[in-house]
């Protein structure tokens, strides 16, 4: 016969893992939302909530609007649960053909929350050649890759991204939200992320196209990474072509896995 305060237990912990899933699926999100989907009183979620901040899962990623989202913990874990197995062998065949069709390193990097973590690289056989360390963190606003991502969001999505004082890279990394909204905006149009400026690093430009999940999505981006001494415009539409073919072919091989 179980005991009463088992069942408790157990409801408790289901619910905590309902809103964990919940605010995965649907980052940036408030406590309101939450309730609705779940069906759950607003104290209990709020309450799961807490409990996800303290374990290292969640984290308030607009303070103003109290809107939650993942940290890195669930990505980490899920990754190597089965994603990273997943996303590796769904993009790194499409990565090395495109780095061997433009000869230019090719960075992978996954969407954690308003950030990006690089989880792979194929290197140019260039002797001058961009690098960023695999596992390295990196900024939405700043990337070409991260660009990419903003674009695919919903409205209300990306504008949440962008709230909150920006960092500030080099002397050409946009930091004010409108501008970054019109940037996005004109990535929108095009399809793809173009960073002429070296936003994020000195010295380096990069074409960027997102990967979405089945629900269109953004869940990561590829870059097509370039030393400014060598980012010619004209070669712009070919590195796009290449780089949306690439991100398009992997967003249906993760559909398969």
């Amino acid at each position: 016969m179980s005991h009463p305060e088992s069942g408790k237990a157990m409801a408790s912990v289901l619910s905590t893992l309902r809103v964990l899933e919940e605010v995965a699926q649907r980052q940036p999100v408030g406590v309101s939302e939450l309730a609705r989907v779940t069906e759950m009183p607003k104290s209990t979620v709020q309450r799961c909530l807490v409990t996800l901040r303290t374990a290292g899962w969640l984290r308030i990623v607009d303070a103003d609007r109290s809107r939650w989202g993942v940290t890195s913990k669930p990505l980490g874990i899920g990754l190597r649960a089965a994603g990273e197995a997943g996303l590796r062998d769904a993009a790194g065949p499409h990565l090395e053909t495109l780095r061997d069709a433009t000869n230019e390193t090719i960075h992978f990097a996954v969407r954690d929350g308003n950030s990006l973590l690089i989880l792979m690289r194929r290197d140019s056989s260039q002797a001058v050649r961009t690098f960023v360390e695999v596992g390295t963190r990196a900024p939405l606003h700043a990337t070409s890759c991260g660009m990419a991502i903003l674009a695919k969001m919903a409205q209300d999505e990306a504008e949440a991204a962008l709230d909150g004082e920006l960092e500030k890279y080099t002397d050409t990394t946009i930091v004010t939200k409108q501008a970054l909204l019109d940037e996005v905006a004109r990535t929108r149009e095009r399809g793809y992320a173009v960073n002429d400026a070296s936003w994020w690093r000195p010295d380096v430009c990069a074409i960027g196209a997102a990967i979405v999940n089945a629900a269109g999505k953004p869940i990561a981006a590829l870059a097509v990474s370039v030393p400014s001494s060598r980012f010619y415009r004209q070669n712009e539409a070919f590195y796009a072509k290449q780089a949306l073919d690439a991100a398009e072919k992997i967003s249906k091989a993760l559909l398969e896995t």
